[in-house]
């Protein structure tokens, strides 16, 4: 480039210089000479297109708002795409930036905010969600925290959470306590490239993560990434971490996980209060008069009338020992007696804590997790009952805790008082087990449990235990081993039939 402006200038001063002569005198060849005078335009070299490393394909559009847009060194994106998934070496993201993006920041400031047009949402529209990795300082120690942010489009309105993990169990989790924090969900969510949305990010062959898609589906809402082409597309959930970073974690320290939890929420909440920069509105007032009453409901049990939570990132079966105890890491946690040698479901929170689902996804069991290695941890209710009680609750508490939870059920008091004639030496006894079994199991498996017992007539608690475990209503056919004609009522006779 620098030969043609020489060049053209040396023929502009000197119009009857020659080709030959210009060529000697710069020390080049007469051929350069022709086509520098030939060409009225700049000639610039084109490398043609650089094929990207596959590697570092999935992680374009993050790549570059971290560099073009956040101005962060290649040293703090590496660290943040290998939280994010990335697998491939240290080189390719290198010669990336400096093949690819470096001559964009030659020629384009960094700072012009009038090359991208700002995108904005109807209320519900559109939630945006990421999380970002940071070091803090907890009890003394340094340690790696994942900061998982969901930020509502149109209205601002923000949501965090916090763990030490960022498997896809802490990432559901957080996009699920994000929609109950709302109270509802968008039309779409915007996420990016990372293995826990997307099995596949090539462009023609896209592969959501199914455990994604089963979450997405279970609440409604439409999954959509940012495309490699449109970088700053995730901009609303993107900018916000810069503020948490200068205002939340530079200078803090904490005592626990749970202070720093606690302290991010109210963080949060300060945060939804300020007045956002672009809608000119308190984010808060924003969310609550405009957004709120157009999100879409929440998936609701239609006969508990409680919340359906998604189960499907419970990634670990484990089998109960028959002493009550699952292993998990080199320790060993108790559930409750009633599922001692039956397959569970384990599911770690927040990287802290230790959540234990039956089969049938209810939540039987929780332990703080324990960062070392051999312990057992016992919570001693799961045992109460294991071995055989020398006493029970009495026959009035089991009854008032069975009438205050089924108080809706029409058939309550004909299950109980039908049970203490059936089992009149000692009902005590069963009205205590049922009680503590249906502590596991949700209302509807209770309730239809119970009506077979009334329909059988049978009300012996390994009966009605062996009903609801394994959900199938017993037959009375299955109940009669021998073939014999079941009398269809209650019969009486008089005591003097029986005399000799």
């Amino acid at each position: 480039m620098e030969d043609w402006v020489t060049i053209r200038n040396l023929k502009k001063k000197n119009p009857n210089i020659g080709t030959r002569e210009l060529a000697r005198i710069l020390g080049i060849s007469r051929n350069t000479v022709k086509k520098a005078l030939k060409s009225d335009a700049l000639p610039l070299y084109n490398r043609g297109e650089k094929k990207i490393n596959e590697a570092i394909e999935p992680f374009v559009a993050f790549i570059k708002e971290s560099f073009l847009k956040k101005n962060l060194k290649a040293s703090r994106i590496l660290k943040d795409m290998r939280s994010k998934g990335y697998k491939g070496s240290q080189y390719a993201l290198y010669a990336y930036i400096r093949e690819v993006l470096k001559p964009i920041v030659n020629d384009v400031s960094k700072s012009s905010p009038e090359a991208y047009m700002r995108y904005e949402t109807a209320p519900a529209e559109q939630m945006q969600y990421d999380w970002s990795p940071y070091v803090v300082q907890i009890g003394g120690n340094s340690v790696k925290i994942n900061i998982h942010q969901s930020i509502l489009g149109f209205s601002r309105y923000k949501f965090y959470d916090v763990s030490l993990y960022v498997a896809g169990s802490d990432v559901y989790t957080a996009l699920e306590e994000s929609f109950i924090f709302f109270g509802g969900v968008c039309e779409r969510i915007q996420v990016d490239n990372a293995t826990v949305f997307i099995t596949n990010a090539s462009k023609d062959n896209l592969v959501w993560n199914p455990r994604f898609l089963a979450l997405c589906g279970l609440y409604g809402i439409k999954p959509t990434r940012s495309m490699p082409s449109h970088p700053w597309s995730k901009g609303k959930v993107e900018h916000p971490f810069s503020y948490l970073e200068t205002h939340f974690i530079a200078g803090n320290t904490f005592t626990s996980f749970e202070e720093l939890r606690t302290r991010l929420k109210a963080f949060q909440d300060e945060h939804n209060l300020e007045m956002h920069g672009t809608t000119k509105q308190v984010t808060k007032v924003l969310f609550e008069t405009q957004e709120q009453a157009a999100l879409h409901p929440l998936p609701i049990h239609p006969i508990t009338g409680e919340l359906k939570r998604y189960v499907g990132f419970k990634e670990e079966f484990r089998k109960a020992s028959a002493d009550c105890l699952i292993s998990y890491r080199g320790n060993k946690y108790s559930i409750p007696h009633y599922f001692a040698s039956k397959e569970v479901w384990l599911r770690v929170l927040y990287g802290t804590s230790l959540h234990i689902y039956s089969s049938r996804n209810k939540l039987i069991a929780s332990h703080a997790l324990s960062l070392k290695k051999g312990e057992v941890i016992i919570d001693k209710e799961h045992f109460s009952g294991y071995r055989k009680e020398s006493q029970f609750d009495s026959q009035a508490l089991s009854i008032s805790r069975l009438l205050k939870r089924f108080h809706n059920y029409a058939n309550i008091h004909t299950f109980i008082d039908n049970l203490k004639v059936a089992k009149r030496i000692n009902p005590a006894y069963h009205l205590y087990k049922i009680a503590n079994l249906f502590e596991y199991y949700d209302d509807g498996d209770c309730i239809m449990a119970m009506e077979e017992a009334i329909t059988l007539s049978v009300y012996s608690f390994s009966i009605i235990k062996g009903t609801i475990t394994h959900k199938t209503p017993l037959r009375k056919e299955q109940l009669n081993l021998f073939n014999i004609k079941l009398p269809q009522e209650n019969i009486k006779r008089d005591l003097g039939d029986y005399k000799l």
